[in-house]
């Protein structure tokens, strides 16, 4: 699993970013001490309505504290690799 350290202000981008790659199977999200604040297992093709409530609880929690670490659990399937 990968884990990556955000500020408050660039969580929602972040995780945009993520779930726009496609390859990631499961999202947490947790507070600077560690506390497992969001568990999101996502699908390939999960969109729209079906991310409302996640979104929603992206607001919320952006709210608690400013330091963010997003744990992603990536499908070893359908990796995504970038040529440059």
């Amino acid at each position: 699993m990968e884990q990556i350290k955000v500020a408050g202000d660039k969580l929602k981008s972040t995780l945009k970013q993520l779930i726009r790659e496609g390859n990631v199977r499961r999202i947490i999200v947790r507070n600077a001490t560690g506390r497992t604040l969001i568990d999101m297992p996502l699908s390939a093709g999960l969109a729209g309505a079906f991310l409302a409530p996640f979104w929603a609880a992206v607001a919320g929690i952006v709210a608690l504290t400013k330091e963010f670490t997003i744990v992603v659990e990536r499908d070893k399937e359908h990796q995504v690799t970038t040529v440059e």
